[in-house]
């Protein structure tokens, strides 16, 4: 098991170098590597100041990844409800708790967000009945 430890502490050279480059920029520096990435490559770090920003350069080509993977809480957004719209409205009344015609308003208002802050497993679930009921859902 030591092996697989050690195989995977190992870097490459080139990989070893641009860390390293990374790590001793100043802020200054940062900045404008931040600014660099988002204007000519459309990464854009996650809020949370230099580090992150730093993080996001070293990420390469998946720095998009990065970012996404940070995100612990989403809305879930119905944005249509398709031509089943009995069967979204009742996926809604058990998702939200509401009543028929409570449920029945926030379909026929979308977009109406019907989950806040929730975990992506919970979002991902959610999303996953409305679309079985013929609905969309966004998860923001």
């Amino acid at each position: 098991m030591s092996e697989e430890a050690t195989a995977v502490a190992e870097y490459s050279a080139e990989t070893k170098e641009m860390g390293d480059k990374i790590a001793e920029m100043t802020l200054k520096q940062a900045k404008e590597l931040s600014d660099y990435l988002k204007d000519v490559h459309g990464i854009e770090p996650a809020a949370g100041g230099g580090a992150v920003v730093m993080a996001g350069g070293g990420a390469g080509a998946d720095g998009g990844g990065a970012a996404e993977a940070e995100k612990t809480e989403f809305d879930v957004v119905l944005t249509s409800f398709g031509d089943k719209k009995l069967n979204v409205v009742k996926v809604v009344k058990n998702i939200t708790g509401a009543s028929l015609m409570e449920a029945k308003k926030m379909v026929e208002g979308v977009p109406a967000t019907l989950k806040e802050g929730v975990s992506k497993e919970d979002a991902e679930k959610v999303k996953t009945e409305v679309e079985e009921a013929g609905g969309s859902v966004e998860l923001k």
